[in-house]
């Protein structure tokens, strides 16, 4: 095993993490799991038609939007999970907040990006936390954002009913900000990126990974020879006059 030298992981934990993560990864994309959630054939008409592309064109895009969402959902998975393996007490629930630490009385909710949550959202994770120093008065609750406009640990401000709200103890991090609290060093999270590329590298060598395939527009044109034409049967098929439609 290569020597990553991050020091709060050990190197078999980092490698096996990242590829964990790696695994998770979409190669295939078929008919089914491109309408999984249940395409707009009329927005992809739209696309096609003023952005002037082939409807082929229009599809291979959304298809890539959608590898590109679910991927993004693992890459959440990796900044969270990693911290079941740095030790001190750290723990990823099944449920409830992302990381705790209840040793130390630490409760963790992590986003990617700093504006990923709407005021609702914000809102109603600052309620729960404030009922989680309601049933511990020495708890810190922590929003810790991976992508944050700045390196911050500060107190989170929030506004409820209108009426600005702010508690020492329900803090506002950023990433790099929570790895210096975790392991102790100011430079953990710059270490880890510096690492990462390297043992992906290491992984991708070290393993045949299937081969990115996407059916999607070969099973439409099973449908029929017009893609656009399957498009909105494949989502209308069940609609009136639908049983002669033509584009």
């Amino acid at each position: 095993m290569k020597d990553y030298n991050l020091g709060f992981i050990s190197n078999n934990n980092f490698y096996n993490h990242v590829k964990e993560t790696i695994n998770k990864y979409r190669f295939k994309v078929d008919l089914n799991e491109f309408n999984k959630n249940l395409i707009d054939p009329i927005k992809l008409t739209f696309d096609h038609k003023i952005y002037a592309k082939s409807i082929e064109d229009v599809i291979e895009y959304e298809v890539a939007r959608q590898v590109d969402k679910s991927n993004t959902n693992h890459i959440g998975y990796f900044h969270q999970n990693i911290f079941r393996y740095i030790g001190g007490g750290w723990q990823v629930p099944v449920s409830g907040y992302d990381i705790v630490n209840e040793q130390m009385g630490y409760y963790i909710e992590m986003k990617n990006k700093h504006n990923t949550m709407n005021s609702s959202s914000s809102q109603k994770t600052y309620m729960r936390m404030q009922n989680t120093l309601l049933a511990n008065p020495n708890a810190q609750c922590m929003l810790v954002e991976v992508i944050a406009t700045k390196s911050q640990n500060i107190a989170w401000q929030v506004s409820l009913d209108g009426i600005s709200m702010s508690d020492s103890r329900i803090r506002r991090v950023s990433i790099d900000k929570f790895y210096e609290l975790v392991t102790g060093n100011g430079n953990a999270f710059k270490m880890l990126c510096e690492r990462l590329p390297l043992v992906i590298d290491d992984i991708l060598s070290s393993k045949d990974f299937e081969q990115e395939s996407n059916s999607v527009i070969q099973e439409l044109k099973n449908i029929d020879k017009n893609v656009l034409k399957s498009l909105f049967l494949l989502s209308f098929n069940k609609y009136i006059g639908f049983d002669n439609f033509n584009v």
